[in-house]
């Protein structure tokens, strides 16, 4: 730790599976962090393991010149810098604002467009990775923006995560490549589905080719991972449906734009549709399996 690491303060608002870990990384890196979130126990826990609880985002900008934000999406995004005790009003000019949620790039490009007609900074910085990869300062960061928000918060970048992409000098680069991999993410869980469904049905054992097929050409990080949930019967959520009907519904609405054709991605899209609609909302995605029918599930928690 730096001197100069150790007297910069940072803000992150919303703690939950990734933002909680992001804060802890930041903390662990010597930074003093503000911390806010929806459920103001999960501030106060924060701030027992050495952060520092804030009521609202513009407390936590009233303290910070970086804000880390990581929220659902772009309308929780809106509430947090715009909505009652925002944190634009709060922010001084030439502080920097790291908008970490998976949103529509025109979105994200006009809000980079907005921040600077008040003098902020804007980083462009979609996550992906987990909970446990940004508990570990091992996640991935899809950014980018201008040469002075590098300059301001590239050090509170490198420090949140193990790999941060630079994809452009301009807002919009970073959230275009964080809907292509979501739209790769959906589509390897939902043919994961599929085909352990279609194991299922035709009577394999669940293990047996959970085994197989891990250490087969077929195998994806995306099957290994979920049908992992699958076997144990454990749908609690990690990343839920609805993050999949979201997010799989911005890669859509980016491709219609242009008239561009996503058979695999709509398709996917519509089996965490049925899923949602059928009660499995908020249970992990990997309950996407269970829109097949006649199939065996294995008993576990639930969700």
């Amino acid at each position: 730790m730096t001197q100069a690491t150790a007297d910069r303060q940072v803000g992150v608002i919303g703690l939950g599976a990734m933002g909680l870990g992001i804060a802890k990384t930041l903390r662990n890196h010597g930074y003093t962090v503000y911390a806010c979130d929806a459920r103001p126990e999960a501030a106060a826990a924060f701030a027992c393991e050495g952060g520092v609880a804030c009521a609202a985002p513009a407390e936590v900008a009233s303290h910070v010149d970086v804000i880390v934000s990581v929220v659902v999406n772009a309308a929780q995004t809106e509430a947090v810098l715009f909505g009652e005790g925002g944190a634009a009003g709060a922010m001084r000019p030439g502080s920097t604002f790291v908008m970490c949620s998976t949103v529509d790039p025109n979105w994200s490009i006009a809000l980079e467009a907005r921040l600077a007609q008040q003098g902020i900074l804007y980083v462009d910085g979609p996550i992906s990775g987990g909970a446990a990869k940004a508990a570990s300062g091992q996640m991935t960061m899809m950014t980018s923006a201008t040469p002075a928000a590098y300059a301001a918060a590239g050090d509170v970048l490198e420090a949140m995560a193990g790999k941060v992409y630079r994809l452009g000098d301009k807002a919009g680069a970073g959230s275009k490549v964080k809907i292509i991999n979501q739209l790769l993410a959906g589509v390897h869980i939902a043919v994961a589905a599929e085909a352990m469904a279609l194991g299922l049905r035709e009577g394999v054992d669940a293990a047996s080719l959970y085994e197989v097929i891990t250490h087969s050409a077929g195998n994806s990080w995306m099957f290994e991972n979920r049908m992992a949930h699958v076997l144990a019967g454990d749908y609690t959520p990690l990343s839920a449906v609805d993050i999949f009907v979201k997010d799989l519904g911005l890669v859509l609405d980016t491709a219609r734009a242009t008239k561009f054709p996503l058979p695999l991605a709509a398709t996917a899209h519509q089996m965490f549709m049925q899923a949602s609609t059928a009660g499995h909302a908020k249970e992990d995605d990997a309950a996407v399996i269970k829109i097949f029918p006649g199939i065996t599930l294995p008993e576990g928690p639930s969700a």
